[in-house]
């Protein structure tokens, strides 16, 4: 697909890698999309991007757990059935909506090793080495989903860690049956699976790719579970398996150790909030920056007619493209970990912020990227899955959580049967060089022992009129701010259904490089047109992100699930 505009060579250089950004979905067409409708049900409802991790979802609601003790049984049945992104191995957030109306945030982020320094993925003459933060053991940050699954089942789950557990564990030992989307994705790293015999021992059938039909069975990762259910966190920050991650970290130059381990902390904390129109948008604080960005750019869009202009229109593409590059400078400029940089979110998401950006934005030009910088201070010169639920009672989770890449490094410590992640390549390895999805970003997120790095996951909730009525998320990297965005601005400005919201093609522009990323079937060829001589350049790619997503209908009440048609093994189900 041919690059347009002078920014092309831009986007070449700091391209998306086809690892980082899962590309294996085919594209819908409009009529496609206006056939689109959600899965109803009547009292509770998990989607997620694997048919039998939402089943585990459904069943455990049935037998009486709630929201979060679904979430928790999905969380582990995903680390099985969806090992390129459901993780033990990575970390992630949980935005937690109460039926009393609570809504609460917990950061389960990876941290960086205490040996961990700011250049780190340089070399002598300062020149960064991107392997280094993408496919060795240096890349790999201090897992946190173990702690911070049980942290939120300890606070307000119902239900024994063994009963939460016992799915996943069954389905590692006696395996699954492997569908055409579980096969799609497994192929993008068969070559790499066949350079570690630990790694091909699983994840090659016999040397050779699984093929649809196959059982994939995992029975490393079933003896790691069951000690994580036998003895809970400590079994992993502190037992067995830590001591396995460290030991082959050694053996392979990277820099973990039992310290940094016993070290590790997951945190509760309050969540993002801003207004847009009639909604009240709940999302992820620092250390992710999604929140703040969506909130930022709503900001920036609130007093624009998107409706009357229309989805794909040049107005609509035009405008959110604007509002999205001035977030993201913003993003990639001033947001870092709380614990090692003071945020300014007030000031981000302030009406007189908004309107100094907004007066920026003319109606029949581009602005290059080159003009914009974050502009409260002197300039200072993900892969991933996502799964949703609401229960009987009115509660609901949101949860994404990653290891970056499409099965991280690629590599397996041991015997422990789980992928490690390559979470540091989101930090910055040196100010203005761009990471594995394009991200040009500043000192607030430089490498720091312990520090959390800057992450783009946004689990999300939406209000109206004081009740809930979306919880929405995906995977995709920096891809995550916008497809989430968009998951809400196609129901609510653009009428969509909850499944045509998900399904409808996308749009993604971060600051830098200067080209908007879209999926075909979002511009007719005039729009297209129209946009290239406003100064605007693109950049087709033939999917991203997963969004699944649930919608509660105020007029009818029920539930609408809705799980991405780019992850055709993912399944929206309820009772």
């Amino acid at each position: 697909m041919a690059l347009l505009g002078a920014s092309s060579a831009a986007f070449a250089q700091a391209g998306v890698s086809s690892r980082a950004l899962d590309s294996t979905a085919p594209p819908t067409t409009r009529a496609a999309l206006a056939k689109a409708e959600p899965v109803l049900a009547k009292h509770a409802m998990v989607v997620s991007a694997q048919h039998l991790a939402s089943e585990v979802g459904v069943q455990i609601l049935k037998d009486g757990g709630n929201a979060i003790d679904a979430a928790v049984a999905v969380g582990y049945a995903l680390a099985v059935v969806h090992p390129c992104c459901g993780n033990i191995g990575g970390g992630g957030f949980m935005m937690v909506h109460l039926a009393d109306g609570k809504n609460l945030f917990l950061d389960f982020r990876e941290k960086a090793p205490g040996k961990a320094s700011p250049t780190m993925f340089q070399d002598d003459n300062g020149t960064v080495i991107k392997p280094r933060s993408t496919q060795t053991y240096q890349a790999v940050g201090i897992p946190g989903t173990v702690m911070g699954l049980e942290a939120a089942r300890v606070k307000y789950g119902t239900m024994s860690r063994k009963q939460l557990m016992q799915p996943a564990i069954d389905l590692a030992r006696k395996g699954y049956e492997l569908q055409q989307g579980d096969i799609n994705i497994l192929h993008t790293r068969s070559d790499d699976f066949a350079k570690h015999p630990n790694v091909a021992k699983i994840f090659l059938n016999n040397g050779k790719p699984y093929q649809v039909g196959d059982t994939l069975k995992q029975p490393q990762l079933a003896k790691t579970l069951s000690l994580i259910e036998k003895d809970g966190p400590k079994a992993f920050y502190r037992g067995p398996i830590a001591h396995q991650l460290v030991m082959a970290s050694i053996e392979h130059g990277g820099l973990l150790s039992m310290q940094d381990f016993a070290d590790y902390s997951v945190q509760w904390d309050e969540p993002v909030s801003c207004k847009y129109r009639d909604y009240t948008i709940v999302s992820t604080p620092p250390p992710s920056s999604g929140g703040v960005t969506v909130c930022e750019t709503l900001q920036i869009l609130d007093p624009y007619p998107l409706e009357k202009w229309g989805y794909g229109s040049v107005q609509s593409v035009h405008t959110i493209a604007e509002a999205e590059r001035r977030a993201f400078a913003d993003r990639n400029t001033y947001l870092g970990d709380p614990a090692f940089v003071k945020n300014p979110i007030a000031t981000l998401l302030s009406a007189d912020h908004a309107e100094a950006l907004r007066s920026t934005i003319e109606d029949d030009k581009a602005t290059p990227s080159s003009e914009i910088k974050g502009n409260l201070a002197t300039d200072e010169g993900q892969h991933t899955t996502h799964f949703s639920i609401v229960d009987a009672k009115g509660n609901a989770v949101s949860v994404t959580f990653t290891i970056n890449y499409l099965f991280g490094i690629g590599q397996i410590a041991g015997d422990t049967g789980f992928f490690l992640n390559n979470e540091m390549d989101d930090f910055t390895s040196k100010p203005g060089v761009p990471n594995s999805f394009g991200l040009v970003q500043g000192k607030a997120n430089q490498i720091e022992p312990g520090k959390r790095p800057l992450s783009s996951m946004s689990p999300t909730l939406v209000m109206r009129d004081g009740k809930l009525w979306m919880v929405t998320g995906s995977p995709g990297g920096s891809t995550i701010i916008t497809t989430v965005l968009q998951s809400f601005l196609n129901v609510a400005a653009f009428g969509m259904n909850m499944q045509q919201s998900v399904n409808a093609p996308r749009m993604h522009m971060q600051w830098l490089p200067d080209v908007i990323m879209t999926e075909p079937g979002l511009l007719t060829p005039a729009v297209k047109a129209q946009l290239e001589d406003m100064g605007h350049h693109f950049h087709e790619r033939s999917s991203w992100g997963a969004d699944e997503a649930i919608l509660i209908n105020p007029q009818t009440g029920m539930l609408e699930g809705a799980n991405d048609r780019r992850r055709p093994s993912g399944l929206a189900a309820g009772y």
